[in-house]
């Protein structure tokens, strides 16, 4: 039994180290600003934020920095925040 969890424990540190293979669908995340805590969405190809700035511009720095931690794990058809 523990030989079987050893090889899937090295398995998934593989994987861990290879971005490639994980694409996000969709996700929700609390984003801790230097405001406030706002809510960050990306759901089918389209990003969405609680603060103030994103309500009128369609972009934030909160799903700016989260596009940049996720590079390559985000289809880049998402339209509208190519950085």
């Amino acid at each position: 039994m523990y030989s079987s969890l050893i090889g899937k424990i090295e398995k998934a540190k593989r994987y861990a180290q290879d971005r490639d293979r994980v694409t996000f669908n969709s996700f929700s995340a609390n984003f801790r600003g230097d405001n406030d805590t706002h809510l960050v969405e990306y759901k089918e190809g389209q990003w969405s934020c609680t603060c103030y700035f994103f309500s009128i511009h369609g972009l934030c720095s909160h799903t700016m920095a989260l596009q940049r931690m996720l590079e390559g794990m985000v289809p880049k058809e998402a339209p509208g925040q190519s950085l």
